[in-house]
């Protein structure tokens, strides 16, 4: 006789084996008194298995993954679930609000964890998020984008180091993996100082949908599910993910206009002209153009420059990972763009 599975308990709520339950936990309370929740989507499946966590928005304004959560939720049954999922669409409801990246207070969630129950309002949510929701998991992909007015090529940012967080973020399917050592104050960096893989999945810009960036991301959820067991079917993957040596930044050498002459997920060669920066009266044009070989996979969005600001996000290949980048990048294009 099978033993049934015990059920799995979030706050106040008991989820049973084989059943999914919406949780709301308490996080805070507005000015007129107007409660503030963490919404938690329980999935608890029949079987058991890893407990992994998806989750969006650490940043309010960043709102792909909320998106990317929403859609996901459909897709999960928990009758024929191995394991448990835990979706928290919006993390930082306070930023969700209002459209910002901070909390209130202007600190960055993300700079605040394990957080403290006697801190700041940021280290209060953060030590909710860190001791009920990260801690009860095996797993975690967490979904950004780029700022405002910077546009992100998907990726994925881990460990690679690691050989759990590798082999996920190869299951994936986005077409770069960024090596990207832990940030301190990070959920990232908290999970991974106990021993929880977790992954960042970077794509699109803060405050805009981008259905490439929504739609390869639930692939890419649903792919690392099926990497993990939890549910069954192949791993769907349009081309392959290459890890990049390293990236950095071409910032602007002066102050303007800016023609872009190279888009996002574009090759480059060294010397390659990526734009013109321009005098809004006239006079010749600056060339900005790319130190080294690569692929383009960040840029600002904003057609106006100071001195030394970031404008071009270039991430370098060893030997010949660039032509396998630079194929991939063009099947994954004609699937999701």
């Amino acid at each position: 006789m099978v033993k049934k599975r015990e059920a799995f308990t979030l706050g106040e709520v008991s989820v049973k084996a084989g059943t999914q339950e919406s949780v709301k936990l308490p996080a805070a309370r507005l000015y007129n008194d107007t409660p503030m929740e963490l919404h938690v989507e329980v999935f608890h499946g029949i079987k058991a298995g890893p407990t992994l966590l998806v989750c969006a928005a650490i940043h309010g304004d960043e709102l792909n993954g909320i998106e990317i959560c929403r859609r996901l939720l459909s897709k999960i049954n928990a009758k024929s679930l191995t394991g448990t999922i835990l979706v928290v669409p919006i993390v930082n409801v306070f930023g969700f609000i209002q459209q910002s990246r901070y909390l209130p207070d202007r600190r960055d969630l993300n700079r605040c964890f394990p957080g403290s129950s006697k801190g700041a309002l940021a280290s209060r949510l953060a030590h909710l998020v860190s001791h009920t929701l990260v801690d009860r998991a095996t797993h975690i992909i967490d979904l950004h984008t780029g700022a405002v007015h910077r546009d992100n090529l998907p990726q994925i940012r881990c460990d690679t180091d690691d050989e759990v967080m590798f082999g996920m973020a190869n299951a994936f399917g986005a077409p770069v993996i960024m090596t990207s050592k832990n940030v301190t104050g990070s959920m990232r960096g908290y999970a991974n100082g106990k021993g929880i893989p977790c992954i960042l999945y970077e794509a699109g810009e803060a405050l805009r949908f981008s259905e490439m960036s929504i739609r390869s991301g639930l692939n890419g959820v649903l792919n690392v599910m099926r990497h993990l067991e939890m549910i069954k079917g192949r791993i769907r993957i349009k081309g392959n993910s290459v890890n990049a040596s390293r990236s950095y930044w071409v910032r602007s050498e002066a102050d303007g206009l800016i023609n872009i002459k190279l888009k996002l997920g574009e090759r480059v060669n060294k010397g390659n002209i990526l734009a013109y920066i321009v005098n809004p009266h006239g006079g010749e044009p600056y060339a900005l153009r790319a130190p080294t070989d690569g692929i383009i996979i960040g840029n600002s969005n904003i057609p106006v420059t100071n001195e030394g600001e970031a404008l071009f996000h270039i991430a370098q290949f060893e030997g010949d990972e660039i032509e396998i980048v630079n194929d991939s990048l063009d099947d994954f294009m004609a699937e999701y763009a």
